[in-house]
């Protein structure tokens, strides 16, 4: 009677603007409420300390993320760059007879539609020798003046001397490691020891010729710089006894994935059996390796995220314990089960979201510094980290993926979702009868 009468005192007008419970999913006194049980409290501080350690570890969990994955992918994309800048995307040998019509070839095959560049190449192991008797083993790589000099990879980064002289048939080119592991400079003398030598009555003796060091070249990889020599196109093939032929040809394609799109023009186009081999086939066991340790890394890092999130629901569940009074107040005010879930679900989506964000920024400042960040931590420690001898590369690449960073983040957002479920659900389903009398 008392409300029908309330109810008929009161005009439409201020029925109208009578206040309401929202029917919007997270209200303004939902988010309220989740941002008040967010902020420290004397009586909560353990609870607190779980919270700031969820938010941190969800923050290094990200960035650590973001980072080895740019690493991770920077690394592949810089040997891509070198090993296919240095080498042919597919290598023609002959299988029925020698190359003897290799200037013929290479010229047919340099005006196939997406072949850049077509070289003859003659190649073979040495042992080189500079001052003081230091010695090395090294790869020669017989090629004409005009080849070398269109590989932009060598004649783009000589870091002493010229290629005149290697275009006049004298002197080689050799790395920056070579060099420094020999003790030479440009101008200096390299002494070359084959075993495929002159045919004498007493067996093969070894053939042993100096060479002038007309230009050393810095590739950037380690394992180029310090085994690889240059040597001129004629003299290459006198050095190796395979005077008029070449071993093979390496061709460099516009686009290096349509490898099996140029397979078929090139085998019409050589007009003889050839056998031909890819990068991919050659350093499958290579990248296979480093495609196998990104994933190995992403799903071990991803734990830190896991383990964030586990964080989350401890802190979430003893917050709903000593919440209970309070949320037995809320229910007897007329708050729904389906807001008290809404509000512990905003609490702890909150430190999943904040901490996601954080973690993107964070991974992506390092990323953009993080050569800067290596020399820092080297000069430091005193030691050299990312040691170039043993990874190849004398920086530390990083390359961001867009695709992979979004998966990164709706990963740990899933993860920081799926972890305030149940603890939200649990305040949800307090008796408030229950919880007012054991307070």
């Amino acid at each position: 009677m008392v409300s029908e009468t309330a109810d008929a005192g009161t005009t439409a007008e201020e029925r109208d603007e009578a206040p309401r419970p929202s029917a919007r999913p997270f209200s303004t006194f939902e988010r309220m409420v989740a941002l008040r049980y967010l902020q420290p409290r004397r009586k909560e501080a353990f609870i607190s300390v779980i919270a700031i350690f969820s938010f941190i570890g969800i923050v290094l969990g990200v960035a650590t993320l973001i980072i080895v994955m740019a690493v991770m992918n920077g690394f592949r994309t810089e040997l891509i760059t070198r090993i296919l800048g240095i080498n042919g995307h597919m290598i023609v040998q002959p299988i029925d007879g020698v190359l003897d019509n290799y200037a013929d070839l290479a010229d047919r095959f340099s005006k196939i539609p997406g072949v850049r560049e077509a070289i003859p190449l003659v190649e073979g192991q040495t042992l080189a020798s500079g001052k003081a008797g230091a010695g090395t083993g090294a790869l020669v790589r017989g090629v004409r003046a005009d080849d070398l000099s269109r590989l932009k990879m060598i004649s783009d980064n000589i870091r002493q001397g010229d290629l005149i002289p290697f275009a006049a048939g004298e002197g080689v080119a050799i790395g920056t490691r070579m060099a420094e592991q020999l003790g030479l400079s440009a101008g200096d003398t390299i002494t070359l020891i084959s075993p495929e030598g002159d045919v004498t009555p007493l067996g093969v003796n070894p053939r042993v010729k100096s060479y002038k060091v007309s230009a050393i070249f810095e590739i950037g990889m380690s394992e180029y710089d310090a085994s690889i020599i240059f040597m001129p196109f004629e003299e290459a093939q006198l050095y190796f006894n395979a005077e008029g032929i070449a071993q093979s040809i390496e061709l460099f394609l516009d686009h290096p994935e349509a490898i099996d799109e140029m397979r078929s023009l090139i085998e019409q186009s050589a007009e003889r059996q050839i056998f031909i081999t890819d990068w991919r086939q050659r350093n499958r066991t290579f990248f296979s390796a480093l495609s196998v340790e990104r994933n190995v890394m992403f799903m071990i890092l991803t734990l830190i995220v896991l383990v964030a999130a586990l964080n989350i629901i401890s802190g979430l569940i003893m917050l709903v314990k000593s919440k209970g009074p309070d949320i037995a107040i809320l229910r007897t005010m007329g708050a729904t089960s389906g807001a008290i879930m809404r509000i512990f679900f905003m609490t702890g989506a909150t430190i999943g979201v904040v901490g996601t964000f954080a973690g993107v920024i964070l991974g992506v400042i390092v990323c953009l510094n993080v050569e800067s960040i290596r020399q820092f931590f080297s000069w430091l420690s005193g030691t050299t980290i990312f040691n170039p001898e043993l990874y190849f590369l004398s920086q530390l690449p990083a390359e961001m993926n867009l695709s992979e960073t979004v998966t990164v983040v709706v990963m740990a957002l899933t993860l920081s979702f799926i972890a305030t479920i149940l603890p939200a659900w649990r305040a949800s389903t307090i008796d408030p009868v229950q919880a007012l009398r054991y307070e």
